[in-house]
């Protein structure tokens, strides 16, 4: 059961950033998914995850990063607060300094019945890939 605050669902995330030639890049996964395979506009987000009951946020946040990307960031944790998403999830998110190359991306999965209504019983990754954007993209 995932840990709710005033009736919102509660989650946690990382973002990665680098510097190149002078400019701050940030890391984003676009989600898996026959939902979000055509759909790039407004799709790509941090990795994050529902936090656990007993589970710190920054736990959290470290967890499904590693879970949904394949890579544990080392470094220091910098807060960025929490943002409200429209459908009312409260979202925590750290940026960790980390220069990760996407290409090694491995994503666990999720099953879901696809096509809708055949009975089939299909796996896709969470993130099926990641790229780095300059702020003002992401």
């Amino acid at each position: 059961m995932p840990v709710r605050t005033s009736s919102k669902i509660q989650s946690a995330g990382l973002l990665l950033f680098r510097r190149r030639d002078k400019h701050v890049q940030v890391l984003l996964g676009h989600p898996g998914g026959p939902f979000w395979s055509r759909k790039d506009q407004g799709a790509w987000t941090i990795p994050k995850g529902l936090i656990a009951p007993g589970e710190s946020p920054r736990s959290t946040a470290q967890r499904e990063f590693a879970e949904e990307t394949g890579h544990c960031p080392a470094g220091q944790a910098i807060p960025l607060g929490s943002a409200k998403q429209p459908g009312g999830k409260v979202v925590q998110a750290w940026a960790i300094q980390d220069d990760w190359d996407p290409a090694h991306l491995q994503s666990n999965t999720f099953e879901m019945e696809w096509p809708p209504r055949s009975g089939r019983r299909q796996s896709f990754p969470e993130i099926d890939r990641a790229s780095w954007f300059s702020v003002a993209e992401a």
